[in-house]
């Protein structure tokens, strides 16, 4: 079928070339025909020069050249009669062929070839053995009817059985090799992202871990005895009490006790080689102690708005308002250790845990070299991938 269709082409290009030829020999035996005589006449004095008529001896030439096409029209049509004869011929041949082979592999004579009748003579036609999944992808590809057997006009020849076979091939190692590049790229990814975890410890935490997690929120603790005053005095002889006691004369024997914690754990939970338990129990800390700062300022407004009214709030009331608040504040420290002694990370204080999360660092705010991503440079790198992802 392709000698056939590369023969036409050829005689169709060879008959335009003498086609061009033809027409141009025309043209120059027109051109080159000698011209009539031309007059002059004289018409008020003034002279003018006439054209005789041309030669019809084109006449002559346009029938030869009507001619040539007609030749050259009825030599295409014997030649596409030729091509379509000789693609009858191969394709009765292959059907010869496939005929040959569906009666070579039909081994029951049923009229059908089943997988493994078809496993078996591919077998001994190509003298190798072939997996039972290619022999079934084969049946997939050839099986139009979808009956799960082969009948005779969808059997093809041996050769074209190998050629999808090596097709398969082909495929399965083009397959082989990108499961290879997908399995490194991971792998990769892999040790990039155990790299960058290594710079910020993000893992389980130890016991020491739990235990330190807890220290800091003697911080917000002591800051609050100043609201527990009156419940210290009442349960003055409260072991218990008595510790804190000592441990609070301790902290404020130190001079700018306060400020100096307060530096120490805002510089140490940005420290990314402490475990994250301890970091975010640094800065839930330190938010826990901000928070103690609204209730004195409105104590304090409020004793000051009464005070330019000409009253005072009773005794009653200012008391219980304080032990209020620290009876809330050892409620959520107590909380906070306890979950961090489980390992627990104590997320569930309202507003201020989530303040707490929005300031934790993650994996992504380090690049693979550990750099540290500012956040308006993450917020445009995530804008141009998400553009990306639009256009």
């Amino acid at each position: 079928m392709k000698f056939g269709t590369a023969y036409l082409a050829m005689a169709c290009i060879l008959a335009t070339r003498s086609h061009n030829q033809e027409v141009a020999a025309f043209t120059t035996r027109f051109a080159s025909a000698p011209k009539a005589p031309t007059t002059v006449r004289n018409t008020n004095g003034v002279f003018y020069r006439t054209a005789a008529p041309l030669s019809m001896t084109a006449e002559s030439g346009t029938t030869d050249e009507e001619d040539e096409i007609a030749r050259l029209r009825a030599m295409a049509q014997k030649l596409r009669s030729e091509a379509a004869s000789l693609e009858a011929e191969q394709a009765e041949e292959r059907a010869n062929v496939a005929r040959m082979a569906f009666e070579k592999f039909d081994d029951n004579s049923d009229g059908k070839i089943s997988l493994d009748e078809l496993k078996a003579g591919l077998e001994a036609s190509l003298k190798t053995e072939i997996s039972q999944e290619r022999v079934q992808k084969l049946m997939d590809k050839f099986d139009v009817s979808g009956d799960g057997y082969l009948q005779l006009d969808e059997m093809v020849s041996v050769d074209q059985f190998r050629n999808q076979l090596e097709a398969f091939s082909r495929e399965e190692k083009q397959i082989a090799r990108e499961a290879v590049i997908s399995a490194q790229a991971e792998e990769e990814a892999a040790k990039q992202a155990e790299a960058r975890l290594s710079l910020l410890n993000d893992k389980e935490p130890t016991q020491t871990d739990k235990f330190v997690s807890v220290l800091p929120y003697l911080f917000p603790l002591f800051d609050s005895l100043q609201f527990g005053r009156y419940f210290i005095i009442e349960n003055a002889d409260n072991p218990l009490i008595g510790l804190v006691g000592l441990l609070f004369a301790a902290y404020r024997s130190i001079p700018f006790s306060g400020f100096l914690a307060f530096i120490a754990l805002n510089t140490l939970s940005n420290n990314p080689s402490l475990n994250k338990l301890v970091r975010y129990n640094m800065q839930q800390a330190i938010f826990l102690d901000i928070a103690l700062f609204f209730p004195g300022l409105l104590g304090a407004l409020i004793a000051g708005v009464g005070s330019m009214a000409g009253f005072q709030i009773p005794q009653a009331i200012n008391q219980g308002g304080s032990t209020a608040i620290f009876g809330a504040l050892v409620l959520l420290v107590t909380y906070a250790s306890v979950s961090s002694l489980l390992g627990i990370k104590p997320d569930k204080i309202p507003v201020i845990s989530q303040a707490v999360e929005d300031r934790m660092p993650t994996i992504e705010m380090f690049d693979d070299e550990g750099r540290f991503i500012p956040r308006q440079a993450r917020q445009e790198d995530e804008k141009k991938k998400d553009d990306e992802k639009k256009d």
